[in-house]
């Protein structure tokens, strides 16, 4: 699998996490650089993989943090935005701060990222932004308000986008996962059907091609990955 990443650059926020792990795996098999910003310091050893770059202390919910980050970097075809974390509770044990605690990592992470994605690719022509929302967003369930309320608002962001830089050659996409089988995801519902969620490297697989130059027509999209849950 190739999908033209041959020597590019790519941004993968949430690159240490169990599905970001995934994706970055695919996206090395495809050719491509990784540049992974993590909010703790870089441990070496060990040193980052090949097609790797790490760097440390960077917290994405501090614009002017994200913008020196993306400053520092190579002309990048592809920026994918997996950082973001959950909450489950019932609306009414729902605190300000629980609320704005998924507000900024989820909506305020991807918001600047975004934006400073779109500076970088206005320069080089043109890119690929692969954002993450969540299945709540259309099919909603109990005492996810908070977390609903975040991801919606990254939906709607992924929207707004692409129709703002459709001219640019900026494609704008967010994938709509279920729960997706990790080690953390089994332990917290050991009794789950595992065989029926999506498998990061199944995940990892439709981003790839979102942000791929075989992708020439979708943006705008919230594309559905599922599995069989």
């Amino acid at each position: 699998m190739s999908n033209g990443f041959s020597g590019q650059h790519v941004v993968i926020t949430g690159g240490d996490g169990a599905l970001g792990q995934a994706v970055v795996d695919a996206f090395v098999a495809a050719g491509a650089v990784c540049h992974l910003p993590i909010l703790g310091p870089v441990a070496t050893p060990p040193a980052p993989a090949a097609g790797v770059q790490l760097t440390g202390n960077i917290d994405l919910t501090d614009e002017h943090a994200v913008e020196a980050y993306y400053a520092s970097l190579p002309p990048i075809a592809a920026s994918i935005h997996l950082a973001g974390g959950f909450t489950f509770k019932p609306i009414a044990a729902t605190s300000r701060a629980d609320l704005e605690r998924q507000l900024a990592i989820n909506l305020f992470t991807t918001f600047f990222c975004c934006r400073e994605a779109v500076k970088a690719m206005r320069k080089g022509g043109g890119g690929r932004i692969v954002n993450v929302g969540a299945r709540v967003v259309e099919v909603p369930g109990a005492n996810l308000t908070a977390y609903t309320a975040a991801k919606a608002a990254v939906t709607a962001l992924t929207r707004a986008l692409a129709e703002e830089v459709r001219h640019d050659g900026i494609l704008v996409n967010a994938i709509l996962p279920s729960i997706i089988d990790t080690p953390a995801n089994r332990a917290a519902m050991p009794d789950a059907k595992f065989d029926q969620w999506p498998k990061p490297a199944e995940v990892a697989r439709t981003i790839v091609w979102l942000a791929s130059l075989e992708n020439v027509l979708t943006s705008g999209a919230l594309v559905p990955v599922y599995g069989r849950a």
